[in-house]
C-alpha cells in the first residue's frame, strides 16, 4: 500500500478574509468551514431557476392534483403584512401574509416569532421553500425556509439564470451570513484563491476515461452554473471524486490483507462434502450451488478468503458454510463458528451434529457459562486436534483458547461483533479463511460501500419447500380479531410472538410497551395460556432461559421487544404480531417476520397499526411532515404485505429511510458523503469501485508519475474517507 507523503493542503485563517472577521469565522467554523478551501467546497443545498420556482397559483393547483403533496416547493413572494394573533393556548404565533402576481398565501411560525417580526418587513422579496398545504381553504407553509432576494436576482431567475441557495445555521444567520451574502463572499474569493486551493485530484487518464470536468471548473459550476447540463456534469465529477477515494481506501485495505501473509490453499476436491450432499434429504438451490462455488474458488487460492455470505432468513446459509468447513476438515484443519448468543450457539451445535450424524467429526460448543472442569477438558481436546468444529460466543477468542490447527472461521450475524473481536478470533489460526454470514438483506449499493473490502456472495433464492409467510395489515380497531386468531393457532398446538416497540410505558411517546401489555394479556386476553416476557433490559441469562423455555414449548405466547430480531429457530412458532408496526423500519420488520416460518406449518405475520392519521403538536414537526411520515409508514407496511423478498424490501427501505437510518451510521461505519446519494448513485458507486480497485492492483504504491496527483490528494485531502474505510 502507498505510504503517506508530506504534502499539505494550503490553509489560511478565514477571519482575515475581507468581509468575514472573527464573528463570521466562528459561525462558519461551527458549520465545519474553517479554511478557504472549506468555503469553496461548501456547495449549494439547492438552486433557484425558472424551472424549479412555481407561482402560488401553480402550487395550489399542484396540491389539488392526484400526485400527493410534494416534499418541497419554492415560490418567490413579497411580504404583504405581519400578524401575531394569540392562539388558544395563550402562545403567540406569527402569520406572515405573502403574495405574488397570481395569489396570496400564509407563512405560519409557532417558534421564533420575535426574530421573524424583526428580521422581515413588508415589501421584501422572499424565496420560500418547504412543503405546502391547504389549511382552512388557505394556501399555507409552516416554518418554511426563507431567503431574502434582491430584485435583480428575481429578474435573473426569470431570464433563465440558476441562483444557488446555501445551507444556513442559526449562528450564520445571526452573523449576517445569509444565502445571498454567501454567494457574494464565495464569488469574491473564487477569483483570488480557486487556482491555489482547488488543485486537481484525479489523473488525466481518469478525467479522459470518464469525461470528467477539471476540479476547479466543477466547483465553479456548482456555485455559478452556466446551464443545467454543466451543473449535472459538475455534480457527477464531485460524486465520482468522493466515491473514488473512498473505494481506493477499501482497495488498499484489501490489497494489504492479501500481501501481509499467505493463506491456506485448500484442496477443494474433497470427499466429505460429497458424502454430506449424497445423504441430504433435499437438493441445493441454484443460488446455494453458485455461492458454494465462489467460496471454494477462494479456498483453493493461497490468498486468505474474506467473504461475506448474504442470504435471507431461511435461504440455507448454514448448509453452505458447513460444506465449506468440511473441505477444511478434509485438509486437516479445524473450524470455528462464532454466534452472538449462547442459545444460538447451542442451536448451531445441534444443527451441525444432526447434519453430521455418522461422520467422524466432533462438534463442540464453548460458551461463558461452561463449568470449569468441562471447559478444561474441552480446551485440552481443542489443543490436541480432537475437536474439528468449535461453535461459540465471544468466548472463542478469549485467552487460553488454543486451536491445534485453525484454518476456517465462520462468523454468524457479523454486525453483532466488533472488528477487534473478529480479528482476535482470526488470530487464533495462521491466516485462516473467513466466511462472514448475514441474514440482513442489504441493497447492492450499500454492500459495495459498507463491505467494499470483502468479496460478496448472495443466496437470493429460498428452498422450494418453504411456505411463504402470509402477511396482513390490521388496524387497532380490529385488534380483538387478531388476538382470537392467535388463540386459535395456540389451540392447534403452535406458538406465537407479540412484539412491542418499547420495554416500559413512556410519557413522551404514544407507543405500546412490552411490560405493560404482558400484564394486560395475562389478565385479559390469554389468562389460560402460558405467557413469557423478553426484553433488552433483562440479564443475559434471563433472556437465555426465556428463549429456551419458548423453544421447549413451555411458553405459548412470547411478549417481546425487538431483542428477538436475531434469535434462534423456533419451528413451532407460526404467528408474529407486531404492534405499532408503523414505527419500525422495513428491514427490521422483515427480520422480525423471519422469526416465524421455520417449520412445516403455514405461518403468519400481522402488522397492527393506528386506524388513521391524528395530528399532534410534536416538537419540530409540522402537520404536513407528520402526514408525510404516516404516508411513508403505510407504504412500508404495504411493501411488507406484498413481498417476502428481503432484497426487494431493503431497496424500498433504503429509498424511504436513507442509508444512515437504515443501517445505523455509528454502528456500521457508514460514511457521510457530501455529494453522493447512495439511493440514486448506485451506477457511480460501481464505476468508481471498478476504477479504484484496478488502480490499487496496478499501482499499489501510487508511485507512477501519472498518479502523482491521486497520491497527494489521497493522503492530504481525504482523511475522512480513510477514517471510514476501516469498516467490514
Amino acid at each position: 500500500m502507498a505510504k503517506a507523503s508530506n504534502t499539505k493542503q494550503p490553509t489560511f485563517p478565514l477571519q482575515y478574509i475581507k468581509g468575514i472577521g472573527p464573528a463570521r469565522a466562528a459561525a462558519l467554523a461551527e458549520a465545519g468551514i474553517r479554511t478557504i478551501r472549506d468555503l469553496l467546497l461548501f456547495t449549494p443545498r439547492a438552486y433557484l431557476d425558472r424551472r424549479t420556482v412555481l407561482t402560488l397559483r401553480q402550487t395550489r393547483m399542484l396540491l389539488s392534483g392526484e400526485e400527493g403533496v410534494p416534499d418541497e416547493v419554492t415560490v418567490l413572494v413579497e411580504v404583504k403584512r405581519m400578524n401575531v394573533p394569540v392562539g388558544r393556548n395563550g402562545r403567540n404565533r406569527l402569520v406572515m401574509r405573502v403574495f405574488d402576481a397570481t395569489g396570496e398565501a400564509n407563512l405560519v411560525f409557532f417558534q421564533g416569532v420575535r426574530y421573524f417580526t424583526q428580521a422581515y418587513q413588508p415589501g421584501e422579496l422572499l424565496a420560500i421553500s418547504g412543503p405546502p398545504e391547504i389549511f382552512g381553504g388557505v394556501l399555507q407553509w409552516t416554518h418554511p425556509e426563507l431567503e431574502k432576494m434582491e430584485r435583480e436576482e428575481e429578474e435573473l431567475i426569470h431570464s433563465g439564470r440558476i441562483i444557488p441557495q446555501y445551507r444556513e445555521t442559526q449562528k450564520m444567520k445571526s452573523a449576517g451570513l445569509t444565502s445571498r451574502s454567501m454567494r457574494k463572499l464565495i464569488e469574491s474569493i473564487f477569483e483570488s484563491h480557486a487556482e491555489e486551493e482547488l488543485k486537481e485530484t484525479l489523473s488525466d487518464a481518469l478525467l479522459n476515461e470518464f469525461q470528467l470536468l477539471p476540479k476547479e471548473e466543477a466547483v465553479r459550476q456548482l456555485h455559478f452554473p452556466d446551464s443545467e447540463e454543466k451543473l449535472e456534469r459538475a455534480r457527477y465529477r464531485m460524486k465520482f471524486e468522493e466515491l473514488f477515494f473512498f473505494e481506493l481506501g477499501l482497495a488498499f485495505r484489501k490489497e494489504t490483507a492479501k500481501s501481509e501473509r499467505p493463506g491456506i490453499a485448500f484442496n477443494v476436491a474433497s470427499d466429505l462434502p460429497r458424502q454430506l450432499l449424497n445423504q441430504l434429504p433435499f437438493d441445493l438451490t441454484g443460488a446455494q450451488k453458485r455461492t458454494l462455488k465462489e467460496i471454494l474458488d477462494d479456498m483453493s487460492s493461497s490468498q486468505p478468503m474474506n467473504r461475506l455470505l448474504q442470504g435471507d432468513v431461511g435461504s440455507g446459509k448454514t448448509i453452505v458454510s458447513l460444506l465449506a468447513m468440511l473441505v477444511a476438515i478434509d485438509n486437516g484443519y479445524q473450524c470455528a463458528m462464532m454466534a452472538p448468543t449462547e442459545i444460538l450457539v447451542e442451536q448451531h451445535t445441534q444443527t451441525l451434529r444432526r447434519l453430521l450424524e455418522g461422520f467422524p467429526i466432533k462438534v463442540e460448543q464453548l460458551v461463558g457459562s461452561l463449568k470449569k472442569r468441562m471447559r478444561e477438558n474441552l480446551l485440552y481436546d481443542l489443543r490436541n486436534n480432537n475437536i474439528q468444529i468449535l461453535v461459540g460466543t465471544h468466548a472463542l477468542f478469549q485467552e487460553g483458547v488454543e486451536f491445534a490447527n485453525l484454518g476456517f472461521v465462520v462468523i454468524d450475524e457479523q454486525h453483532r461483533f466488533g472488528v477487534k473481536q473478529r480479528a482476535a478470533l482470526m488470530e487464533k489460526g495462521t491466516m485462516p479463511d473467513t466466511l462472514i454470514m448475514s441474514a440482513t438483506p442489504i441493497p447492492r449499493t450499500l454492500t459495495m460501500t459498507l463491505y467494499g473490502d470483502l468479496d460478496v456472495s448472495v443466496i437470493d433464492e429460498l428452498p422450494a419447500n418453504r411456505k411463504p409467510i402470509k402477511t396482513a395489515i390490521r388496524f387497532e380497531s380490529a385488534v380483538d380479531n387478531v388476538w382470537n386468531f392467535v388463540r386459535l393457532e395456540v389451540m392447534e398446538g403452535r406458538q406465537a410472538y407479540i412484539v412491542y416497540p418499547l420495554v416500559e410505558k413512556s410519557e413522551k411517546l404514544e407507543l405500546k410497551s412490552a411490560v405493560e401489555h404482558y400484564e394486560y394479556h395475562k389478565e385479559v386476553n390469554f389468562p389460560d395460556l402460558r405467557l413469557g416476557l423478553l426484553h433488552g433490559q433483562m440479564f443475559w441469562y434471563e433472556k437465555e432461559e426465556i428463549m429456551r423455555d419458548f423453544l421447549d414449548k413451555k411458553i405459548d405466547i412470547l411478549i417481546a421487544t425487538t431483542v428477538i430480531e436475531v434469535g434462534i429457530d423456533v419451528p413451532n412458532a407460526s404467528v408474529m404480531v407486531i404492534e405499532n408496526a408503523e414505527r419500525f423500519g422495513l428491514s427490521q420488520l422483515h427480520q422480525l417476520r423471519g422469526r416465524v416460518g421455520r417449520g412445516n406449518e403455514q405461518s403468519y405475520c400481522v402488522l397492527v397499526t393506528k386506524d388513521h392519521f391524528r395530528y399532534q403538536m410534536r416538537r419540530g414537526m409540522t402537520q404536513n411532515e407528520q402526514r408525510k411520515e404516516r404516508t411513508a409508514s403505510i407504504r412500508r407496511l404495504q411493501a411488507m404485505s406484498e413481498t417476502t423478498d428481503g432484497f426487494k424490501i431493503s431497496e424500498i427501505d433504503l429509498e424511504l429511510r436513507g442509508p444512515g437510518d437504515m443501517v445505523g451510521t455509528r454502528q456500521s461505519g457508514m460514511p457521510e458523503f457530501d455529494h453522493v446519494n447512495l439511493i440514486t448513485d448506485g451506477p457511480i458507486v460501481a464505476e468508481t469501485r471498478k476504477a479504484a480497485f484496478a488502480l490499487a492492483a496496478d499501482d499499489p504504491e501510487l508511485s507512477k508519475p501519472e498518479n502523482k496527483v491521486i497520491r497527494e490528494a489521497y493522503f492530504a485531502g481525504m482523511k475522512r474517507s480513510l477514517k471510514y474505510a476501516e469498516v467490514g
